[in-house]
C-alpha cells in the first residue's frame, strides 16, 4: 500500500471533528490579534530577579466518557496535569493552581469527585490550590466544563533554551494511555458500530474501555531538577497533535528509534476506527508523554537512568518527524 493510499483510509482526528491545521490558524488569529507575548508552552512576565509563568488548559472531550461512566474521579487529575507539564516544559516551576467549573446544574456527587481529582494532582505535582470558580450556566453548557490556569516561577537563568539542535540526544518518558488528549477520535473510534464506553474491554487492567479512556495523565513535575542537572536545552510535552510536538523544539529532524511501547488502548483505538499509523502518531502521544533534548550522549543516558526514562532517540538536520518507519 502506498503512504497516499494509507493517509486516505480510515477515520482522522478531522473526520472525527477537531482540525488540528484549522485550530493552530485560529490560535494565531487570536494571538495576532491581542497581541500575545508567550513562549511556546506559558506566558512569561518579568518580574525582577525572575519570571512568573502561567499555562491554561482543560479536560477537554475526556469529561463525556467520565459522564458515560458516571466518575468524574480522576478528572481534575487531568486538569491539572495539562497544566504543570506545560510548565516543565518550559523549565519552570508550577506552584499554584486555580481551577474553573462551569456547569448546567449543580450536582453535588460529581462536584465531590472532580474536587478529589484536583486535590490528587496538586498532590503529585506539589502545588497548592489557591481557588476557583463554579459556575451554574444552563443555556452554555451541557453537563460540564472544566479548565484550569496554573502558575509558575522561574529564575532568569533556569528556563530551557527551547531550542534543540542537530546532535542532541532525545530522552523520553513514558505516558499513563491516552491522557486528555486525542479523545474525540478515541470516542468516535471506541463508539463506531454501536460500541459503548461500557464495553468489557479487550485487554487487562481495566473492566471497560472507558475505564482505559480515563486513566489519569502522568504529571512530569519531577523531571525538572535532573533536566536542569543534566543541560537539557529543551523539552515537550507530547500532547494535541502527538509526535508533531517535537517540531515545537525547532526546525530539525527528530529520528526516534527507540520510542517507549504503545499502550493496548492504543491498539484498540486503531483497529476499532481503521485508523492509519500515521495518523496515530499524528493526534496521541503513543506511549511517551514527554521528551528533553539533551547536548551531552552521557548527560542523556544518565538521565534516562536517574529518573526512569530512556534515550529514544537524535537529533539531526532537517524538518521533519520519523518514527516506527513513519514520516510527520
Amino acid at each position: 500500500m502506498s503512504d497516499d493510499a494509507e493517509e486516505t483510509e480510515g477515520l482522522t482526528y478531522a473526520d472525527a471533528g477537531v482540525d488540528i491545521a484549522a485550530s493552530e490558524s485560529a490560535t494565531a488569529a487570536l494571538i495576532g490579534a491581542v497581541g500575545e507575548s508567550a513562549g511556546d508552552y506559558a506566558g512569561l512576565l518579568d518580574i525582577g530577579d525572575r519570571y512568573l509563568a502561567l499555562a491554561t488548559d482543560g479536560v477537554g472531550t475526556k469529561l463525556l466518557v467520565a459522564e458515560a461512566l458516571s466518575d468524574y474521579s480522576t478528572v481534575g487529575i487531568d486538569c491539572i496535569a495539562m497544566n504543570v507539564n506545560d510548565l516543565v516544559a518550559a523549565g519552570v516551576r508550577p506552584v499554584a493552581f486555580v481551577d474553573y467549573l462551569a456547569i448546567d446544574e449543580p450536582d453535588e456527587t460529581f462536584a465531590e469527585q472532580v474536587g478529589e481529582g484536583l486535590a490528587a494532582g496538586a498532590k503529585q505535582s506539589s502545588i497548592e490550590l489557591v481557588g476557583g470558580e463554579t459556575a451554574v450556566m444552563p443555556e452554555v453548557v451541557r453537563g460540564l466544563d472544566l479548565a484550569g490556569a496554573c502558575a509558575g516561577l522561574a529564575a532568569k537563568d533556569a528556563l530551557f533554551d527551547g531550542e534543540a539542535r542537530p546532535g542532541d540526544t532525545l530522552v523520553g518518558w513514558a505516558s499513563s494511555g491516552i491522557h486528555s488528549n486525542g479523545l474525540t477520535l478515541a470516542r468516535k473510534a471506541t463508539t463506531k458500530d454501536g460500541g459503548k464506553y461500557t464495553d468489557p474491554c479487550p485487554f487487562v487492567g481495566y473492566e471497560t474501555i472507558g475505564e482505559a479512556l480515563l486513566e489519569p495523565t502522568a504529571i512530569y513535575t519531577k523531571l525538572l531538577d535532573p533536566m536542569r542537572e543534566h543541560g537539557v536545552r529543551g523539552a515537550a510535552h507530547i500532547t494535541g497533535g502527538g509526535w508533531t510536538n517535537l517540531d515545537r523544539l525547532g526546525e530539525n529532524s527528530y529520528l526516534i528509534e527507540n520510542p517507549h511501547d504503545s499502550q493496548p488502548v492504543f491498539d484498540f483505538i486503531q483497529e476499532r476506527g481503521s485508523v492509519s499509523e500515521k495518523e496515530m502518531h499524528k493526534t496521541f502521544n503513543m506511549g511517551t508523554g514527554f521528551v528533553a533534548a539533551v547536548p551531552d550522549s552521557e548527560a542523556a543516558s544518565s538521565l534516562a537512568a536517574e529518573t526512569g526514562g530512556q534515550v529514544i532517540g537524535t537529533v539531526e538536520e532537517g524538518s521533519d518527524v520519523s518514527i516506527r518507519g513513519l514520516t510527520l
